[in-house]
């Protein structure tokens, strides 16, 4: 399935900077931007990498054709014509460097690196910020689910309350890296491969004389694949008795009753009563599916109460991230050319943690080659020589500089990877079942208490003396002045 053509995907600004350096004669000129989010979301003590598919899409389709180059005429700006010249033959040329998506990451370490002319890297800012923080977010918020719930079926059923198409099917992809085995979304299913799972609706139960008709016509309909929605009048009374009666009509059959879905009322309760009576029928072997405004915490929750549910429906809570619906991942100018040669820039702000870290920089996961555990991310300068000629790391904690590690035998595992080089894909998009074993082995790198829900011990970010030496220098540059 083909990308649509997304080159207004982008803030009106964007087009006025391209505008202003067009005018000024600065559209050549090199620039490097790296995103990053500066806190991780849901208070958890990691995130999920995801949105470069969708990045790597949207930038083969980059170009202005006559449609777009007509709207933006109309603009009150008034742009001169011979910018939209320009514009008709624009092409990303830049390169791009990026983390594998189903990567664990966390805060200020570099997820997207771009580097390109500056009228190019402008525009794509928008976009690639709208991709990469949403569907990092959501692959956030469903690996939380599936560490609460490891061992059960996980189905994505968002659409109905997705912000829209697009998020519902992206969001899909993003829960099925983070582990998730099937989604309700049919077109999510045939663009990516992802299995696809569904019930029935309480309409088919009301459209009906009785709720045991409307079972044994949707058993008529799909023999092979009978789950039953139990709760329209009555779980205990009704719902599950009449499953009771269509389970052992299908056994007469040589059919088998997939399973009973519970949407409403006390799910731990009414699961392990509806446990008991399926089993005192001699039904073991059906599922229970639980659906109704699931999260990482009510299915924890529920889980302590003794459910016996085997597989969970997730809906709005995840596709929305409904907890916290943004990100917050940034785009920032790192290094620009000035004269001739590349040139690192800072941003300095009254809150602390919006100052940028200046420079071109490489970011790499320190695993220790005697555990195999991952110690730290640490961010560097390009070629910085304790990386490779691997002499021992002390890692300080840039917050609390008295916290100090050393590590002497490790294995510095890069984790920005070439995607476009000088406007060329060089990067094989992964197959989705490979990243989501690869989102696998990523989490077995880590300790337990780095992963856990709640109150988790944060992961080390460290910088490299050189890093932070050119920080202090450039804020020293700018508070001169």
């Amino acid at each position: 399935m083909s990308e649509p053509n997304l080159t207004l995907h982008t803030d009106k600004y964007q087009i006025n900077m391209m505008y202003a350096h067009w005018k000024r004669g600065t559209q050549n000129e090199r620039a490097v931007f790296e995103v990053y989010f500066r806190k991780l979301p849901f208070g958890n003590g990691y995130a999920v990498f995801a949105g470069l598919e969708r990045l790597v899409g949207y930038l083969s389709k980059l170009s202005f054709g006559e449609e777009e180059l007509r709207y933006l005429q109309t603009q009150e700006e008034g742009y001169d014509e011979a910018f939209f010249d320009e514009l008709r033959s624009f092409k990303f040329n830049g390169s791009i460097d990026a983390v594998p998506e189903g990567t664990l990451v966390f805060p200020n370490v570099p997820l997207v690196r771009v580097e390109a002319r500056v009228f190019e890297a402008q525009l794509i800012e928008t976009a690639l910020l709208n991709f990469v923080n949403y569907q990092t977010l959501i692959a956030t918020k469903a690996s939380r689910v599936k560490q609460v719930a490891p061992n059960e079926l996980l189905l994505e059923f968002g659409t109905r309350r997705a912000q829209e198409a697009d998020a519902a099917i992206w969001g899909a992809r993003a829960a099925y890296i983070a582990g998730f085995h099937a989604t309700s979304n049919l077109r999510a299913g045939m663009r990516f491969g992802i299995p696809t799972a569904g019930t029935h609706a309480h309409a088919w139960v009301q459209g009906h004389d009785s709720e045991e008709a409307a079972f044994r016509d949707y058993a008529e309909a799909l023999p092979d694949h009978v789950t039953l929605l139990v709760d329209t009048y009555d779980t205990l009374k009704s719902g599950v008795p009449n499953a009771i009666r269509i389970a052992q009509e299908l056994q007469q059959r040589g059919k088998r009753l997939k399973g009973i879905r519970l949407d409403s009322g006390d799910l731990a309760y009414l699961s392990k009563r509806a446990r008991e009576m399926l089993d005192e029928a001699g039904f073991p072997d059906v599922k229970i599916v639980a659906s109704n405004d699931l999260d990482e915490n009510l299915i924890a929750e529920l889980k302590a109460q003794g459910a016996r549910i085997d597989s969970w429906g997730v809906g709005t809570q995840l596709i929305t991230a409904f907890d916290q619906p943004a990100l917050g991942g940034v785009y920032k100018l790192v290094a620009r050319e000035h004269e001739g040669a590349m040139e690192p820039v800072i941003k300095i702000s009254g809150n602390p943690e919006k100052i940028s870290n200046p420079g071109v920089k490489e970011a790499y996961r320190i695993v220790n080659a005697d555990n195999g555990m991952a110690e730290a991310d640490y961010v560097t300068l390009p070629g910085d020589k304790d990386i490779a000629e691997g002499r021992p790391l002390r890692l300080i904690d840039p917050l609390h500089p008295h916290r100090i590690k050393r590590v002497d035998r490790y294995r510095a595992i890069p984790l920005l990877q070439p995607v476009y080089a000088k406007g060329k894909l060089v990067y094989g998009l992964p197959k989705l079942d490979d990243i989501r074993d690869e989102h696998v082995k990523q989490l077995a790198l880590f300790w337990p208490e780095h992963l856990r829900k709640l109150n988790p011990e944060p992961y080390r970010v460290n910088y490299s003396p050189a890093v932070l030496e050119l920080k202090a220098e450039l804020i020293r540059k700018h508070l001169s002045e």
